[in-house]
């Protein structure tokens, strides 16, 4: 017998750990080959890890709600020794250089870091969780035992060391003023703005927000904060394409087996605008600018919990109608049962979200950093509207639909942001109402 490692995977190059949501094995189960053990989330999205042994699950490492980085050993499988897999080890001579430098890091984390046993001189017991958020927070032994437990037995919960975790952060942080030499220096307090008081009443109902909530939240203030957004509008006529799809939609789903919406027909359309401007296909990294060469459409999809994920379409612009309607639509059934893979949601250069699914005529969406611009599609209308014809111009309805197009003043000036909108108009209602899918 052997015991194997099972180790929390990459999951994409900006990914660096994990929160466990939930064991789908228990100590004791045996495991199948692939077969999934626990469920992960992550800032982007949420994905189980399979093993890659056969055997029994004998340990697990660190338990629900824990935070765990890439690399880490979350549990462990008892395998048959034929079932391992093999890893052939080489003797690698190490330079002395290097071995100095890793026993001053050794030295260095042992003094910055003391461990957090699981019971302290007191005997109080802290469980695997805890520990953990204090080895990653900082949080000595000695703080540890000052903190006054809400659990059972008197025991210190998740929510008491982060509670104090946030109340060290918020605490008054002492600044020293450079004074001569010779005099004592002087210390000023500065305390952090108090934030306005929250009014609770009686009969108003308190609900946490989800962890994915929180995470986007983040990001849209940090969005705001790092981008100087600026909003163009214009209002399309759509009325061919509504024409064309109505004519074609059948047939479509008779010989490709999917379905032709509009959200497919309309990001084609924007990977060609895109392709016209490329200097929209950019991100800012400090003072310099980088042009991107692909164009990977991100498209803003729902959950059922009501949040939002982006998985993105990669090459955009080398798909053809048919294939980008396979893309979208295969992204957007796998997001909203939680099915996507982190490399999916990675590496977006644009993102076009869909208001009028909403039922929305407008919106102004905030970017998805780092890219520097965004796209908000409205809701298709029948309109009145003025038609002009060689006969002269006469009332009748239209099927139109607004645009609004967010993007970052600070690179993308009014004329490239009203121009690539405009550009997508023009590509949008010349659709030849007779041509083939």
């Amino acid at each position: 017998m052997s015991r194997f490692e099972l180790k929390l995977p990459k999951m994409g190059e900006s990914v660096a750990e994990a929160t466990i949501t939930s064991w789908l094995k228990e100590v004791g189960d045996t495991i199948e080959l692939d077969e999934a053990v626990v469920e992960i989330a992550t800032d982007k999205v949420d994905s189980e890890v399979p093993s890659e042994v056969e055997g029994t699950l004998v340990e697990i490492l660190f338990e629900k709600d824990a935070i765990v980085q890439v690399g880490q050993t979350i549990a462990i499988i008892e395998t048959s020794s034929d079932s391992a897999p093999k890893i052939q080890k080489q003797e690698v001579e190490i330079p002395a250089e290097v071995q100095e430098v890793e026993k001053t890091i050794e030295k260095a984390a042992e003094i910055i870091a003391t461990p957090i046993t699981k019971t302290s001189d007191s005997g109080k017991f802290y469980s695997p969780l805890v520990r953990n958020i204090a080895q990653t927070e900082g949080v000595s032994m000695q703080e540890l035992e000052a903190i006054s437990g809400t659990g059972k037995d008197g025991r210190v919960t998740k929510e008491d060391i982060l509670q104090f975790i946030d109340h060290k952060k918020v605490a008054p942080k002492v600044a020293v003023t450079p004074t001569p030499v010779q005099e004592k220096p002087v210390t000023t307090v500065q305390k952090e703005q108090p934030k306005a008081p929250v009014s609770v009443n009686g009969g108003d109902e308190i609900i946490e927000m989800s962890r994915m909530g929180k995470l986007i939240a983040k990001h849209m203030v940090d969005s705001v904060q790092t981008s100087a957004h600026v909003q163009s509008f214009i209002e399309i006529d759509v009325t061919n394409i509504v024409k064309w799809r109505d004519k074609v939609k059948d047939a479509f789903l008779k010989r490709e087996g999917e379905k032709l919406t509009f959200t497919p027909i309309l990001m084609h359309a924007v990977a060609a605008t895109i392709k016209k401007y490329p200097m929209i296909n950019i991100t800012v990294d400090g003072d310099k600018i980088i042009k991107r060469k692909n164009i990977n459409l991100g498209m803003a999809a729902s959950l059922p919990d009501g949040n939002l994920i982006v998985p993105v379409i990669k090459n955009a612009d080398q798909l053809n109608l048919v294939g980008m309607t396979k893309q979208v639509n295969d992204l957007a059934n796998r997001a909203r049962i939680n099915q996507l893979k982190p490399d999916e949601i990675q590496n977006g250069t644009y993102t076009v979200t869909n208001v009028g699914s909403f039922g929305s005529v407008m919106g102004t969406p905030i970017i998805n950093q780092p890219q520097v611009a965004i796209l908000a599609l409205g809701a298709i209308r029948k309109v009145p509207a003025v038609i002009e014809t060689p006969e002269g111009d006469f009332i009748g309805i239209r099927q139109k639909m607004f645009v609004s197009h967010s993007y970052d003043h600070r690179v993308v000036n009014g004329a490239l942001g009203g121009m690539f909108i405009s550009t997508l108009k023009d590509i949008l209602e010349s659709w030849d109402v007779n041509q083939d899918f």
